[in-house]
């Protein structure tokens, strides 16, 4: 009785009175996870009572209602996107080759940062990224499609690239700076486009997520939007597709059950 008792104000004290000040689910589980682990640490320091340090541990985290709800873009935002880098500078090739690998391949950040010249092969007369280290170590092969292919191919022979990271920082005086490309150049350059041409503020994810949800509705078969994104689970890939419903020829309108046309036998 005294540990129900012990127990009921534990969660009182630290889950009721998280959820007063309005906090979001994902920032309660993260702190209760953190009280969870100092009780632990406090019990097996022998600084709280295991049945104590129990009932903490026994503390349910707040329940996740709804699903994030990401940005993607239209086929046409896409291309007016594609269109903002400023082509005749050495930054601006390199902004539209970031943009295009984003939005057409659906890397990560992490991926397109560490993309290497050499990565980029031949494979069934096609070009990809082959073998690239994912997320989790997963490795993937990953089509490049043509016009992507030519934004690269651009990018490299300006700057004469040839070999090593594809991608490099630009100093202030349109120079190649360093061997490196860090995301938060990505970010730079993800934030900065859309202002140009009326589109809503984008993160880099977003062009990832855009490009899954291009892919399906070119026909492409979820199967390979899994393999293309590399996600384990196809139900990662399913919310990357972010299906939207739709009015206009809607889903209900032909089931069978209408009405036949008047004047037909």
């Amino acid at each position: 009785m005294v540990l129900f008792g012990a127990q009921a104000r534990i969660q009182q004290d630290c889950g009721i009175s998280l959820e007063q000040r309005h906090y979001a689910s994902t920032t309660i589980n993260l702190r209760l996870a953190a009280v969870r682990r100092l009780a632990y640490e406090a019990a097996d320091c022998g600084l709280l009572s295991a049945d104590l340090a129990a009932g903490i541990r026994r503390v349910k985290g707040a329940k996740r209602l709804g699903v994030p709800i990401g940005n993607w873009l239209s086929a046409e935002q896409g291309k007016r996107l594609l269109l903002t880098p400023d082509v005749t500078s050495l930054r601006g090739k390199r902004d539209y080759a970031t943009l295009a690998i984003l939005l057409g391949c659906g890397l990560r950040r992490a991926e397109l940062t560490a993309l290497r010249v050499e990565d980029i092969q031949q494979r069934e007369e096609h070009w990809v990224v082959a073998d690239l280290v994912g997320k989790g170590g997963h490795i993937r092969t990953i089509p490049i499609p043509d016009w992507v292919k030519a934004g690269i191919d651009v990018w490299m022979t300006a700057a004469g690239i040839r070999s090593g990271t594809l991608l490099r920082s630009i100093n202030k005086a349109g120079r190649i700076w360093g061997n490196g490309f860090s995301p938060k150049v990505i970010w730079g350059v993800v934030k900065e486009k859309p202002k140009a041409c009326d589109i809503q503020s984008l993160a880099p994810h977003d062009l990832r997520r855009t490009c899954a949800r291009l892919c399906h509705q070119a026909g492409g078969e979820l199967e390979q939007i899994q393999f293309l994104l590399g996600h384990v689970s196809v139900q990662t890939t399913e919310r990357y597709l972010g299906c939207k419903q739709r009015f206009r020829n809607a889903v209900n309108d032909r089931i069978g059950l209408e009405p036949d046309p008047q004047g037909s036998p």
